[in-house]
């Protein structure tokens, strides 16, 4: 727990005097090092940009440098499952109490939804991180893979980094 804390620190820090630089860091970490919570820092930096003064247009491309760092750190995982299968998968994932089960459950949901389920399972917390492991197993076509990634990336990204920018600026009205 006190390296996870650590971690975060770390990246609180680097958040507050790289804006930019930090979005595409945390977005990439949350994806290969499972649970950097994205769902906390890209409403913070959000919050960050709106305190700094930084415009609406400037958030743009903290949208797009966090869906480019998930869809790159996704893609090492789907990478990853493509080329180790499921049983050596299912060790790793052990370390990170993801048991055979719940990929079961993700699985199944994966082959109902097909290929929209990376769009859509981009945009879910928990899932998020999840999704790229019944993809590369599955086989799916790494550029709709990385295509709907990226899509679902960047919505999300939006949906948070707004919630704290509009929150931010609000707070700057008030003061």
């Amino acid at each position: 727990m006190e390296l996870f804390d650590s971690l975060l620190i770390f990246i609180a820090d680097f958040l507050g005097q790289h804006l930019y630089e930090g979005i595409f860091f945390a977005a990439l970490i949350e994806t290969v090092i499972p649970p950097i919570p994205t769902l906390a820092i890209f409403p913070t930096a959000g919050f960050l940009a709106a305190q700094q003064g930084i415009s609406l247009s400037g958030v743009i491309p903290m949208i797009l440098l966090g869906g480019s760092g998930a869809t790159i750190g996704t893609t090492i995982i789907y990478l990853i499952a493509l080329k180790l299968g499921r049983t050596v998968l299912l060790r790793y994932l052990k370390n990170f109490r993801i048991s055979e089960k719940k990929l079961e459950r993700v699985e199944i949901w994966f082959e109902k939804y097909g290929d929209k389920a990376v769009l859509i399972g981009r945009m879910v917390p928990m899932m998020r991180e999840m999704i790229s492991v019944p993809a590369g197993l599955l086989k799916m076509k790494i550029t709709k893979f990385i295509l709907f990634t990226f899509i679902g990336s960047c919505i999300w990204a939006s949906i948070t980094i707004l919630g704290g920018y509009y929150f931010g600026e609000a707070m700057g009205l008030s003061n």
